[in-house]
């Protein structure tokens, strides 16, 4: 896998998705045959009396639509240590924590290695057309204010952390983020220093020591870049100082961090000044981060949804630098990529990667009766059949 990642070419890597997409009709299809018969053996597939038949007309008359309250039970099930083929034809050894903004509190998903290889497929195929409109130099890093969670055993010995600590904490990650120009500048103990303020004041510092080699800046979510440099505004300072002196500030206590930062950070009073006078010359902080980072081409993360309010702050930092909105997806899974770049996120569209899951559409003018919700009155159309102007509800069917 290495060997493929190194070699990452954007303008195959388009030309492929091009075709997927022009061929949907039939990727879904092969999509959703290869989804049940991977896991033809699982309990809750084996109630609906498939029989084999993987075709979406057989799929849709015999398997429900379901939410994850339906899917509870089997859930809890395989937390409490049930290692027996229940929602998928192999165990399941990790689950992923969702975030908590749907229902109030987070939810359990299960996780493996498909999940984590639909995600590379979606950072490919995004990163190859930003980087036809935004090209960025092979050696170049980004500042990624990026956090892993702790991990936690459930009752029946399963690893649970976040979905993003489960991407980070895979051995393929950092070399598929070296392969798309786009490592991390700050080492693995400051992502998994365990002490959020701690790693962000951290990355900050990384990004200031190799100011002149990031080339993008990003994170998951527009707020926590936002969040990030109303920090820097607080302790710039105190960031300049340890760069002069080359010591680390006493504030960082996590000993694993300290020593890898003790690695990177050198005296250097030349970058402090530097910092320290484009850091005076600012007018309210406007175009913050274009003058930290000169060579920055462009800010990235998800900007839609309950992340529009950031925006005008976001843009305040941002200067003349582009906001590029990253992909949309779910805890379950990806759905699709942002393949038009230069389009503000406000009006961001998104285009479906067809061979990472079987997508179905409910119209919602069908849920209009909420005695119709998920019922048998229900009738989502597919990929293919959507119409233009009309707005939908998406079902998910993936590898998990």
């Amino acid at each position: 896998m290495l060997e493929k990642l190194e070699e990452f070419n954007m303008d195959k890597v388009i030309e492929e998705f091009e075709a997927l997409s022009t061929d949907a009709e039939r990727v879904q299809r092969e999509t959703l045959r290869r989804i049940l018969e991977d896991n033809a053996s699982a309990e809750y597939l084996l109630n609906f009396g498939l029989n084999g038949r993987t075709d979406p007309e057989s799929f849709k008359a015999c398997v429900p639509i379901a939410t994850h309250k339906d899917l509870e039970p089997f859930i809890y099930r395989i937390l409490d240590g049930d290692d027996s083929t229940i929602l998928t034809g192999k165990p399941i050894t990790t689950m992923s924590l969702s975030s908590g903004t749907t229902q109030g509190k987070p939810k359990y998903i299960p996780w493996n290695d498909e999940l984590f290889e639909s995600t590379m497929q979606i950072y490919r195929t995004s990163f190859a057309y930003r980087n036809r409109e935004f090209p960025i130099s092979k050696n170049g890093k980004a500042l990624n204010f990026i956090y892993g969670s702790k991990q936690f055993k459930t009752k029946g010995g399963l690893i649970a952390t976040t979905a993003t600590t489960n991407v980070f904490r895979n051995p393929s990650y950092k070399p598929t983020m070296k392969a798309l120009q786009s490592q991390c500048c700050s080492p693995e103990e400051v992502i998994f220093g365990g002490d959020f303020f701690q790693s962000l004041y951290c990355h900050l510092l990384c990004g200031l020591i190799f100011r002149e080699e990031v080339q993008l800046v990003s994170s998951t979510f527009a707020h926590s870049i936002v969040l990030s440099f109303r920090t820097f505004e607080q302790i710039w300072e105190e960031l300049c100082n340890d760069i002069r002196e080359g010591v680390l500030s006493s504030r960082i206590t996590v000993p694993s961090i300290r020593t890898a930062m003790s690695k990177l950070l050198k005296p250097n009073p030349e970058l402090a000044n530097i910092i320290h006078k484009k850091c005076i010359g600012l007018s309210n902080w406007y175009g913050l981060i274009p003058v930290l980072f000169p060579n920055a081409k462009y800010i990235y993360g998800i900007m839609t949804g309950s992340m529009e309010p950031y925006l005008e702050k976001l843009r305040h930092y941002a200067g003349v630098l582009p906001l590029l909105t990253a992909d949309y997806g779910a805890s379950e899974g990806w759905i699709a990529s942002n393949v038009n770049p230069k389009i503000p996120p406000e009006l961001a569209t998104y285009a479906v990667l067809p061979q990472i899951g079987y997508f179905e559409f409910i119209p919602l003018k069908q849920l209009e009766n909420e005695d119709t919700f998920l019922g048998v009155d229900v009738q989502p159309v597919g990929l293919t059949e959507v119409n233009i102007g009309e707005e939908y509800e998406i079902v998910m069917t993936t590898f998990t």
